[in-house]
C-alpha cells in the first residue's frame, strides 16, 4: 500500500458499513480531486467487504457536488445478493453534504461461450511514441504516462472555428508503474480528458456528471496484464444542449478488451 494510488483510495472501517478516507494531493485535479481516483475509491469500498461475492462487472459514479480537500466518509451498503451476482449502493458524504453516489455489481463469472467482435486498435509501438509532457500540470496528470498515436490535445483552435475530430488513441499506463487490478482499471477509465477540449481546442467549464465503466475479465484477466501498458481509445458522439457523451476502450497489450466505458459531461460553450 505505498503506491500513490494506493494510498489516494486507502479506507479506514468505522463498522457498520462505513469508511473514513482522506483525498490526496497527488491526484488532484481543477476544482478536486481526479474523478478516476473518487471512482476508485468507491470500488474499493465495495472490493473490501467481507461478504464480496466474486469480481466486479459494472460500476456507476454520479459526481453529485465538488469534493473538498480532506475526510470524506464512505457508506456501503448491501442492496441485494444473489446466486451469481450482487448489488452494492454506495455514498461518499463531506459533513451532511453528499458529494458522491455509485452502484456497483459483482459477480461470480462462470466459464463458458466466448466472442469478441471488437478488434483492437493498430497503434505504432509504443516505444516509437513520446509520452505527454505534464510537468507544471494538474497533479493527476503526472501520476499517468501517456503516449498519444492520435488525438493528444492541443489548445489550439481552428483557424476557421470547425470543430476538431473527438477522437483519440494512446498508451497509458499508472506512473510509477502498478500491477493492473480492478481499483486502477477503475481509474484508468477516467483518465481521458473531456474531449470538448479537443473539439473546441480551448480550456472552458466542463465536470464528469456521471461515469459508468464496464469491466469484461476477472482479477486473474487483470493480473495477467502486470504492469505493461494499455491501449485507449475514447471518442464522443453528440454535444447538445450542455452535455455530451464520451465513450472509451481499454485494451489489453494482448488484445483482451478490458473495460469499456461511458460518461455524461456538463459543458458551458
Amino acid at each position: 500500500m505505498t503506491h500513490p494510488l494506493d494510498l489516494a483510495t486507502q479506507l479506514t472501517p468505522r463498522g457498520d458499513g462505513l469508511f473514513e478516507g482522506r483525498t490526496s494531493p497527488d491526484y488532484w485535479n481543477m476544482m478536486g480531486p481526479f474523478g478516476g481516483t473518487t471512482a476508485a475509491t468507491l470500488l474499493r469500498a465495495a472490493l473490501e467487504a467481507p461478504a464480496r461475492l466474486g469480481d466486479p462487472v459494472a460500476l456507476t459514479v454520479n459526481f453529485c457536488a465538488p469534493i473538498a480537500e480532506g475526510i470524506f466518509e464512505i457508506e456501503l451498503i448491501e442492496a441485494r445478493t444473489n446466486r451469481s451476482t450482487q448489488h452494492w449502493m454506495i455514498v461518499m458524504r463531506q459533513g451532511e453534504a453528499i458529494v458522491a453516489t455509485a452502484s456497483a455489481v459483482f459477480a461470480a463469472r462462470r466459464e463458458g461461450f466466448e466472442h469478441q467482435p471488437a478488434t483492437l486498435p493498430v497503434l505504432p509501438p509504443a516505444e516509437s511514441l513520446k509520452p505527454m509532457r505534464t510537468e507544471g500540470r494538474n497533479a493527476w496528470l503526472q501520476r499517468y504516462e501517456f503516449r498519444f498515436a492520435e488525438g493528444e490535445i492541443r489548445f489550439e483552435p481552428k483557424a476557421d472555428g470547425t470543430p476538431g475530430s473527438a477522437y483519440s488513441s494512446l498508451y497509458i499506463r499508472d506512473l510509477p508503474e502498478r500491477e493492473l487490478d480492478f481499483i486502477a482499471l477503475a481509474g484508468l477509465s477516467d483518465t481521458f480528458l473531456v474531449r470538448i477540449f479537443q473539439v473546441l481546442g480551448t480550456l472552458l467549464p466542463a465536470g464528469t456528471v456521471s461515469l459508468t465503466t464496464y469491466f469484461h475479465t476477472d482479477a486473474a484477466g487483470l493480473a495477467a496484464q502486470g504492469t505493461k501498458p494499455l491501449i485507449g481509445v475514447a471518442d464522443a458522439r453528440v454535444f447538445r444542449k450542455g452535455y455530451f457523451e464520451q465513450t472509451a476502450e481499454l485494451w489489453g497489450m494482448d488484445g483482451t478488451l478490458l473495460a469499456t466505458s461511458v460518461q455524461t459531461v456538463y459543458y458551458k460553450a
